[in-house]
């Protein structure tokens, strides 16, 4: 077992490395955070996640092109990067061609390619959930492919949302079907039959922050037809992995992983952790015990595959409770009996959690690899292991083998992909995939094809020329807010996790260390806002709990405000933090504050004195205050978060410096809103959501999807520069995307509806009645529309009169999410329901 002793020198490495390497790993307590930040900003305050909303939100995505919408003009256009990568969950290449490769990201779907790697097209963006878990080519038949959604590792991986299920391809993705399996949270592997392609094995990981009994291992005899859960173990114990005997496809392995995670704790090992095999297909499953760690503290993830070319060799890797490497397993009698093979020369860091997968060479069974912080490959059995793929960014978590030449291996890690055709003596980065996760985005607006964006794994980063292959690293850390001044771009700004604030004075190619003035006992956001004063790009506001103020271009700092928060908490996430600041353009002593913990201020005076602005506001964590561009008093606010049987809002607009606040969400599906930025000379809103970017071209009275051809992953922050109508937003998973915001003017405003729509009983039965009331005589339709944007129903099309109107919903549907439209001349409303 790798002793508590040499984390102290991998921390002290870490340190070194992260004053001097673009190509930083986190430390332990930076690797449990972003999906916790994520998590906790959408579960905020009730501790959960309305999964049921998520879906319907994304159903809701699936029907616009169905409806009348009014500003889907002219599409997104990818920003790039595309040569930095990002994080890959997994890789496959057909067996009979090793130039069709296919990969699959943490966050942004899956690409594939059929020129080695020279072009590549996304294959599965009309998929609900583009968070890869696992992707598998029948070996019957590589037309087939199976997909489990949800990324498993358990660290900052996608977000707070599981995974949707299992999706299938018959024509090697050309088209997907949802295939069942939608509540089984992550999936660490989905195994086919060697000669059946529809005999498929899932391993079900579960929801990452809470426990369910839809965990374990499941099969499929019917290609996804039905399912049934042949291996359980706990609601805490998921499945991770699984490897079935080439040869006799009645054996198969089962590796299971006791993971609980809350906000304010973690326990990824116990008692129920093991591997389990099945010599029946799957019906009945035995522990294996013999040669391989007992105690609950020695099992945590472990990692399991099987030699191809003598199935009764089989490797297993246990990482221990507090997250180093315990050992290495190797058994050549097919799981009767193991031994500790020490693994000797790999390199163990307190999170092995995060990786922990071994790939045997299909050809021989003592050459193995093993995939962690580094990439570590044994040739003799697993007696001795040495360095792989090096040079290559840290994190590794996927490995494959071209069917034909064992020596042609891809690798895919947190930086991207990566291939070898010497079996990893020496190997290239494929550099031409969109997928990096960014948490933000800046346009130099004295340049505007210039721009910055920090990002998860891959640090804060820009192109110089707007170029998709021309970004480069310029900060470690995993990267969040970049400032650019606006008059004298030579002053660049940025940060890495946790207040990690650094300024430049020669554009961005050298950086200093900028928080002088400010507390290191402070609490600072893992994103932590700060801004420029619009009226003087020389004094900047950074929030802890507290507002600093600097006026000398962040040489230093000084407190302008008291505690603004509630106070922190002990959980797995630094909490109790001012989340958004904004200064009114118009009046730059006016300044807005809103925190974590559901708090908005504002001070009229420069921050000598600050006034509590709750009013109507739900206890939500606040994600952006907006101060309006051209008109005094008046600012915009926007909160995370789900709804909860709750009328919560999304979106808040005030007139009178947040005195009132008014609820301008409107038609916004429930779903939360990540950002918002206004036009300030068409006076247009933007606001980022989790399900695509939205538009008002009527101050929110009503809402509609922005553009075409932006993936289906949440837009974390928007950046805009009305001169130049030019709008940037950066996607968790499929980098940068801009827009041309002449595309959007010529928009037509509907009128609010003036008539209440109501369903009841909802979910529907054979009672349930539609009631709405018109106030004037109006020609009316109302349709339904299934989850994927099909119409499947006309209620009504005619005139109707004033009054009340009242219609039955017959139940003739099969189960599933409905969408119901209601048009008049001048207005429409949409609603949701469901039928169990």
């Amino acid at each position: 077992m790798i002793k508590t002793s040499i984390y102290f020198l991998f921390f002290s490495f870490s340190i070194v490395l992260l004053s001097c390497s673009h190509n930083v790993q986190e430390n332990e307590e930076d690797k449990r955070y972003p999906n916790d930040y994520f998590f906790r900003q959408r579960a905020y305050p009730n501790g959960q996640i309305d999964q049921a909303a998520y879906k319907t939100a994304l159903s809701y995505k699936q029907l616009q092109p169905q409806l009348e919408s009014r500003s889907n003009n002219g599409s997104w256009e990818l920003a790039g990067p595309t040569n930095i990568g990002g994080r890959i969950a997994d890789l496959a290449i057909s067996p009979s061609n090793e130039n069709t490769i296919y990969v699959g990201a943490a966050s942004g779907g899956i690409f594939k390619t059929q020129d080695g790697g020279e072009n590549w097209i996304p294959i599965f963006d009309g998929a609900a959930s583009l968070s890869i878990g696992d992707i598998t080519l029948a070996p019957s038949n590589e037309q087939t492919i199976y997909v489990g959604t949800g990324e498993p590792n358990a660290g900052g991986g996608s977000l707070a949302y599981d995974g949707l299920g299992v999706y299938k391809s018959k024509n090697a993705g050309e088209s997907w079907e949802n295939i069942g399996l939608e509540n089984v949270g992550s999936i660490g592997k989905v195994s086919v039959h060697p000669t059946d392609e529809n005999t498929v094995f899932v391993a079900a990981m579960g929801h990452l922050f809470g426990n369910n009994s839809e965990r374990g291992v499941y099969r499929t005899q019917n290609g996804g037809e039905t399912w049934e859960q042949v291996l359980f173990v706990s609601d805490s114990t998921g499945a991770i992995d699984l490897a079935i005997h080439p040869q006799n496809s009645d054996i198969i392995y089962a590796a299971m992983w006791e993971r609980i995670r809350r906000v304010n704790y973690r326990q990824y090992h116990g008692a129920t952790s093991g591997i389990y095999r099945s010599m029946d297909g799957g019906d009945t499953w035995e522990e294996l015990t013999n040669g391989l760690p007992n105690a609950p503290d020695e099992k945590g993830r472990i990692g399991i595959d099987i030699s191809l070319s003598n199935p009764d060799v089989l490797y297993a890797s246990y990482v221990e409770d507090i997250g180093a490497l315990e050992g290495i397993y190797k058994t050549t009698n097919g799981g009767n009996s193991w031994t500790n093979q020490k693994a000797v020369g790999i390199t163990s860091v307190p999170f092995m959690w995060w990786f922990g997968n071994l790939f045997v060479d299909p050809a021989n069974e003592n050459t193995v690899y093993y995939l962690g912080f580094n990439a570590h490959k044994s040739v003799d059995g697993g007696r001795s292991w040495q360095r792989t793929f090096s040079g290559v960014h840290v994190d590794q978590h996927a490995l494959c083998f071209a069917a034909q030449n064992t020596d042609f291996v891809l690798l895919g890690n947190d930086g991207g992909l990566y291939k070898s055709t010497n079996a990893g003596r020496n190997n290239i980065k494929i550099n031409n995939l969109p997928i990096t996760q960014f948490y933000t985005c800046e346009i130099d607006a004295s340049e505007p094809e210039r721009l910055y964006g920090g990002t998860q794994d891959n640090s804060t980063m820009r192109t110089l020329t707007g170029a998709l292959n021309d970004w480069s690293i310029i900060s470690g850390g995993d990267g969040f807010r970049t400032l650019v001044d606006p008059n004298n771009n030579r002053y660049v700004y940025t940060e890495s996790q946790y207040g990690r604030f650094i300024r430049s004075t020669n554009g961005g190619d050298n950086f200093t260390l900028a928080i002088s003035g400010i507390s290191n006992q402070d609490r600072k956001n893992w994103n932590t806002p700060v801004i420029f004063d619009p009226s003087d790009a020389s004094t900047l506001y950074l929030g802890t709990n507290r507002l600093y103020k600097s006026t000398n271009r962040a040489v230093s700092w000084t407190a302008v405000s008291p505690d603004l928060t509630d106070g922190g908490d002990d959980g797995n996430l630094v909490y109790g933090t001012i989340t958004a600041i904004d200064v009114s353009p118009v009046e730059n002593e006016v300044i807005y504050v809103g925190t974590d913990d559901g708090n908005v201020w504002v001070s009229k005076d420069g921050g000598s004195t600050w006034a509590a602005i709750k009013t109507n506001i739900p206890k939500r964590w606040i994600t952006n205050v907006l101060a309006d561009p051209n008109i005094a008093g008046r600012a915009y606010l926007t909160v995370s978060g789900f709804r909860y049987n709750s009328d919560l809002a999304h979106v808040f607009f005030t007139e009178d410096y947040g005195e009132t606040w008014i609820d301008i969400s409107s038609n916004l599906p429930d779903v939360p809103v990540n950002d918002i930025v206004k036009n300030s000379i068409t006076e247009d809103l933007y606001i980022a959501t989790d399900i695509g970017v939205f538009i008002s071209v009527d101050d929110g009275i009503s809402w509609d999807f922005l553009g075409t051809d932006l993936p289906n992953v949440p837009i974390i922050d928007l950046d805009i520069e009305a001169e130049e109508n030019l709008l940037v937003a950066a996607t968790y998973g499929r980098s940068l995307y801009k827009y041309d915001l002449q595309n959007a003017t010529n928009t037509v405003s509907y009128e609010k509806p003036d008539f209440q729509l109501q369903l009841f009983p909802n979910p529907v039965q054979s009672s349930s009645q539609l009631t709405f009331e018109l106030s004037q005589q109006e020609r009316v339709t109302i349709e339904i529309y299934d989850a994927t944007g099909k119409k499947v129903s006309t209620v009504i099309n005619g005139q109707l009169e004033a009054g009340k109107h009242q219609f039955p919903l017959h139940s003739d549907f099969s189960a599933g999410q409905y969408w119901l439209v209601l048009r008049t001349d001048n207005a429409q409303k949409t609603i949701s329901f469901a039928k169990l």
